[in-house]
């Protein structure tokens, strides 16, 4: 092996492992979008608490990506439980029975305040339910 050879070896990795360390340092909070794991979470590499990543879904500007599209079986697959409006907390249910979405075919994340509204098996729609 050469000695430039050698040199890449071990700087690759490094240069790699420092990148990462400084994107880790800079954006520290799981609650910031920009976070890694969240991050890594949204492409599928990484298994991050679901009720976090729901909870950092709010600052995301791209958080519609994750969701419309997809189909009902995708969206389990990525957020675990979605509930019917009759499973939902109170306050969410009567935000939805109060909605321009009332008559749709809707879903809650977990118990977040993200609804999901479909047309047929895929998503058409993300709505943060506040303040209703």
């Amino acid at each position: 092996m050469t000695t430039l050879r050698k040199r890449l070896v071990i700087v690759i990795p490094a240069f790699l492992f420092i990148c990462v360390a400084a994107w880790a340092l800079t954006y520290p909070s799981p609650s910031d979008p920009k976070n890694i794991k969240y991050v890594l979470w949204k492409t599928g590499l990484y298994e991050m608490n679901l009720d976090t990543a729901t909870g950092t879904m709010i600052g995301d500007a791209n958080r519609d990506k994750l969701v419309v599209a997809k189909t009902k079986a995708q969206l389990q697959h990525k957020f675990g439980r979605l509930l019917l409006p009759t499973d939902a907390s109170p306050y969410l249910r009567s935000c939805y029975q109060n909605s321009p979405w009332k008559d749709c075919d809707v879903l809650f994340i977990r118990q977040s305040p993200w609804m999901i509204v479909f047309a047929g098996d895929r998503a058409t729609n993300l709505v943060l339910i506040k303040g209703c």
